[in-house]
């Protein structure tokens, strides 16, 4: 099955200053993550008929002109089922259907499947079609993605990258960055990332760090002038994840190491 992709700019904290839209079908098509109105999205929606809008998640950068591109084609507009309330939030229209793991979304194309990848974002899902994924923020093909505190989640983040680890697809379509041709090594990658940064995060709270801000000073050894809050984020998500699991007492102000039994 064939996605057709456009680079939307868009305001983004991705360093590719854009988010990819994805089209999926002809005369009954799916459009994933429409972040704006653009020549270039047009252009691909032109000669076809869209009968499905859906996101990945619902952060701005993702979901600018889905009401846009809703009330210009009268398209079946899609939300993650339990989240209608914050999709509505985010686009200001309301969903016509909402889907849950594994649910297919038709296009003339063949089927899409639904995917829950939460991690990034709470309701994140991707969309699978084939051998290919349109992952949205679940992956990149370089550096490292956010998941900060207090939308994201460390350990649901690992889980849907070993979940994709384990589905083997051919190829994901990221959001951000070039399509990613080695999706195991990928998602392997993503994790051993991930697990560093929490060894990190332990590290510092053993050597004494406790505090939030001292935390992320011990953790980091680079420059994070511009992107400070977001490493802020990160941190506390991967202390709220060493306290769930009980290594690290968290109590909102203060970390301490836990005593091995």
């Amino acid at each position: 099955m064939d996605w057709q992709r456009a680079d939307v700019s868009v305001p983004t904290r991705a360093p590719t200053g854009s988010t990819a839209a994805y089209v999926c079908g002809d005369e009954a098509a799916l459009l994933v993550d429409p972040a704006d109105t653009d020549d270039a999205l047009d252009s691909l929606l032109s000669d076809r008929t869209l009968a499905h809008i859906a996101l990945t998640h619902y952060h701005p950068d993702h979901a600018g002109a889905v009401a846009d591109y809703a009330r210009e084609t009268n398209a079946t507009v899609w939300a993650r089922r339990g989240r209608a309330a914050a999709f509505e939030a985010a686009t200001g229209i309301t969903p016509d259907k909402l889907f849950s793991d594994g649910t297919t979304i038709p296009t003339d194309a063949g089927p899409v499947t639904v995917l829950d990848t939460p991690g990034h974002a709470p309701e994140h899902v991707a969309f699978a079609a084939d051998g290919t994924v349109v992952s949205g923020d679940l992956a990149v093909a370089e550096g490292s993605v956010v998941v900060g505190a207090p939308e994201g989640d460390v350990r649901a983040y690992l889980a849907s990258l070993r979940r994709l680890h384990a589905r083997n697809p051919d190829a994901l379509l990221p959001s951000h960055g070039p399509r990613i041709e080695a999706p195991r090594e990928t998602c392997a990658r993503l994790i051993g990332h991930r697990l560093e940064r929490e060894r990190c995060v332990r590290a510092a709270v053993n050597d004494g760090a406790d505090t939030l801000d001292e935390v992320l000073d011990a953790a980091y050894e680079k420059d994070l002038t511009g992107v400070r809050d977001l490493a802020r984020g990160t941190v506390l998500a991967h202390l709220e994840k060493l306290a769930v699991e009980g290594s690290v007492s968290w109590d909102g102000e203060r970390a301490a190491l836990n005593p091995v039994e």
